[in-house]
């Protein structure tokens, strides 16, 4: 999730053919035939996307997708296209979109408690990477200094090999953040892989 897009919209269409529908939508707003007050209404930086009879339109801010909701309005009604329209802000400490309109159901409140309640529970697991030798120290200290940013308390297991050493990171922290760990884990692992691919294979 990009720190830019902050808020997302996301149109069901009620269409048959809904791949064309979408991609005919997505024309038309971004496109250069599209009316002059519609095109000047979806500001530049507003990313718009769709996902068979899924429309999304994502914005940093919730004024800039507002102008990106009237303008794809405006096109659905001129196509004749109904759509069931909602409107999430991405909550950074949940790593999740909340609903926000419209409102959600005391139904679905009470079943986003119950994720936001799984998420926060604490609990330890043990990750494992591969890094070369020569960079394992580099790689071990990336991946402290990351947990130190997410939140979570970490501890490094090493497990040597020949030319590659397998490194345990047991994590204890919050579940959802234990999460955003591993994903940093895996990004740095498959960075380091790279880079010592390439110190490898280099004819210096």
């Amino acid at each position: 999730m990009s720190e830019d897009q902050d808020w997302r919209l996301q149109a069901q269409l009620d269409v048959g053919d809904t791949h064309n529908a979408a991609t005919r939508l997505i024309g038309r707003l971004r496109g250069p035939n599209v009316v002059e007050e519609v095109q000047a209404a979806v500001p530049h930086d507003v990313v718009i996307t769709h996902d068979g009879k899924l429309l999304f339109a994502y914005a940093a801010s919730e004024p800039a997708l507002k102008a990106a909701r009237s303008a794809i309005e405006e096109v659905l009604r001129a196509d004749g296209v109904q759509a069931s329209i909602r409107v999430s802000h991405w909550d950074r400490e949940l790593d999740a979109w909340r609903q926000t309109d419209p409102p959600p159901t005391a139904a679905e409140e009470r079943l986003q408690d119950a994720a936001e309640h799984d998420a926060e529970a604490i609990e330890t697991r043990t990750l494992v990477a591969s890094s070369g030798k020569a960079i394992r120290a580099e790689f071990e200290q990336s991946m402290l200094i990351w947990a130190h940013e997410v939140g979570v308390q970490c501890k490094i297991i090493e497990h040597p090999h020949l030319l590659t050493t397998q490194v345990g990171f047991t994590v204890t922290g919050p579940k959802y953040k234990i999460d955003e760990f591993a994903q940093g884990l895996k990004a740095e692992g498959r960075a380091t892989t790279r880079t010592e691919t390439a110190v490898m294979l280099s004819p210096l």
